[in-house]
């Protein structure tokens, strides 16, 4: 009896090293001696066990069930974070282990360019990941989801998602997005605004600011740009900018109409500042910092109109009779027409502003 009982304590103890040794031996050891990347997702509710036998499956761990005894050694099972995971096949188990309980998630930059609108974004978006872009499109014109954030009643998001490279996973929500870039604004609005030369309602800021930056081609000329403007509401004229006539197309149409027509021009929309007194309902764009400083801190001068001189560049008169007369130099010469312009104004009623 004492034999046997030996026997199985030496049994025992050899059986444990041997165990201790296959775990060591698997802890140290990558699956394969080749450096080559997977990229592993692991979605929501996906079970642990069912995470080890898919790495293993996928040649990333050697053994399911020495890996989920190592997560349960290390406490690891109910830490997984759901997300997109770079692993290669020449990685401990330890690693790979660490890698998919760090939350550090694969990310991808979305970069909003200065004068994007919601609907660019939007397609950037669903270029991405297919179908993300029109939640953050149903997001941006949700008056409950606007109100919660902003506080404000205004007719979409436009304006108020400030440019800049945001860095997203493809688990971030749309949400947790534009509550990022709205927050952004902000905070870029309180710098911007400590300059400022003049005092505007912020709406009506981020409107005009909108306007100058689809204006604009030349950066030195926003101020110029947007002396223009303010000078026009100051004597009760309309804006009359082309690139409001699009936004208004665009908001009825989802379509970016690049050649104007005179039906076009004289086609009533909540924006189209040929036919809207004043400022329009909402911006056209998202504009960048210089062009919101732009809104509020216009140079002084007495310009009431501006027409392209094709090059990026505008020129700017006091009186229409000088405009008229750079509309014909510019845009009614063909010989000086090299690039495109907003406008082609070829009738005094057209182009009386």
């Amino acid at each position: 009896m004492k034999k046997v009982f030996v026997f199985l304590i030496v049994g025992l103890g050899v059986a444990g090293i041997l165990a201790s040794w296959q775990i060591i031996a698997f802890i140290s050891a990558p699956a394969q001696k080749e450096h080559s990347e997977v990229i592993y997702e692991i979605p929501s509710g996906m079970a642990f066990n069912y995470v080890a036998s898919d790495l293993e499956k996928k040649g990333i761990v050697k053994n399911a069930m020495m890996f989920s005894i190592l997560a349960k050694f290390m406490r690891q099972t109910t830490r997984v974070k759901i997300g997109e995971y770079r692993l290669y096949t020449d990685m401990r188990p330890r690693e790979v282990l660490n890698s998919i309980t760090s939350g550090q998630s694969i990310v991808y930059p979305l970069t909003v360019r200065e004068g994007e609108n919601i609907y660019e974004i939007r397609d950037q978006l669903n270029r991405m990941w297919g179908g993300r872009g029109d939640i953050f499109f149903s997001l941006s014109k949700d008056q409950k989801f606007i109100r919660q954030l902003t506080g404000e009643n205004i007719p979409t998001l436009e304006g108020y998602l400030y440019p800049e490279t945001y860095m997203l996973t493809k688990y971030t929500s749309m949400e947790t997005l534009i509550r990022r870039m709205y927050d952004f604004f902000q905070d870029n609005l309180a710098k911007i605004n400590a300059s400022a030369k003049i005092s505007m309602p912020v709406h009506e800021q981020v409107i005009l600011a909108s306007i100058i930056e689809k204006e604009t081609g030349a950066p030195d000329e926003r101020q110029i740009i947007s002396s223009v403007f303010h000078n026009r509401l100051k004597k009760g004229m309309r804006l009359q900018s082309d690139p409001t006539i699009i936004y208004g197309i665009l908001s009825i149409t989802n379509e970016t109409k690049k050649n104007l027509t005179k039906a076009d021009i004289v086609q009533p929309t909540p924006y189209n500042t040929y036919t809207v007194r004043a400022l329009p309902i909402g911006p056209i764009a998202n504009p960048g910092k210089e062009a919101l400083l732009a809104a509020v801190s216009p140079v002084d001068t007495e310009y009431l109109y501006f027409v392209s001189r094709n090059d990026g560049t505008h020129m700017f008169s006091e009186s229409y009779e000088q405009h008229a007369k750079s509309v014909e130099k510019y845009q009614l010469d063909r010989k000086m027409r090299v690039g495109k312009s907003w406008r082609d104004l070829k009738e005094k009623k057209t182009s009386q502003k």
